[in-house]
This record gives structure tokens, sequence and C-alpha cells, in this order.
């Protein structure tokens, strides 16, 4: 269980802050929710504390790991499948794992992708959220700000 003031990840939506643990009534069921912000946008996010485990909420990384997955960032084996529907799909799996290298190696398929082709709408908007979701973590293990680690994460793929 997490507390007010934890770093946590959500899989879907990035790093954030826990700023409060509140009993809601949604649709007739009283629970308790994360209240979750995220720092870039000031967001706000219920999460329920019994399904953390299942959406896959975690504690984000350490700064020597943020450092380290950033050193490997250039090295990161990104094949995509030449079938739109297929990458889409296998795109969405790695983002919803959590793990922030399948996160990492989705930005840079889609990157790399969008130089040598393009990307269609779909995937844009994709590429956008799997960059928030791995800069989000990145910003705040580091203590630093969106746009500095914006900056590094495109000097490793450059």
């Amino acid at each position: 269980m997490f507390s007010v003031g934890d770093h946590i990840v959500h899989p879907m939506h990035g790093a954030g802050i826990i700023e409060s643990i509140e009993e809601k009534k949604v649709n007739g069921t009283l629970r308790k929710y994360y209240i979750f912000k995220m720092p870039v946008g000031s967001m706000l996010v219920m999460i329920p504390t019994d399904s953390c485990e299942e959406i896959g909420v975690r504690p984000i990384i350490s700064s020597d790991e943020a450092d380290r997955l950033l050193e490997e960032f250039s090295s990161i084996e990104c094949d995509m499948d030449p079938n739109w529907n297929r990458r889409y799909r296998e795109n969405m799996m790695r983002i919803k794992s959590g793990d922030l290298l399948e996160v990492a190696r989705v930005v840079k398929g889609l990157m790399a992708r969008d130089c040598e082709k393009g990307l269609s709408t779909g995937e844009r908007k994709m590429l956008r959220s799997a960059k928030q979701i791995l800069i989000s973590e990145f910003a705040l293990s580091q203590h630093s700000n969106y746009e500095d680690v914006e900056n590094r994460i495109n000097t490793a793929l450059a």
C-alpha cells in the first residue's frame, strides 16, 4: 500500500504523486482511492487502492536506474512490425506493461519510424503518450524538469 506523498507510476498515465487517499462512492460502491496528481498538466487520477497491483501501479525508479536507462537508450533494440495494426497492438501492450524499458522501446521505435516514413495520427498520439509516460518518470526520479529530460532523450537518440 502506498502513502500520501509517494511517487508512483500508473502504466497509462505516467508518474505522479499521491496527493491524498479518499473514500468515495462510485456506482453505489464505497471504495478507497489514491488521488494521484500528475506534475505535467496537473491532471488528477483516482486509482482504486485495492486494484493497484492489477492495474500495474508501481513506485518510480531510482535516479541511478533512470541514468542507466538513459545511457542504454541508444542501444535499445526496437523491431517494429511492418503491419500497422499489429505494430499498434504490440506497442500498446508494451505501454500497458508498465515496464519503463518497454515504453522506451516504443518511443525509440516510433521516433525512428517517424524520421523514416512518418507516422499516422494514431501512432503520433501513441508516441506523444509514451514519451509523456517516460519523461514524467525520469523527471520525478531525477528531480528534473520535463524539458531537460526530453532533451536528454532526444540527445540519446541522435
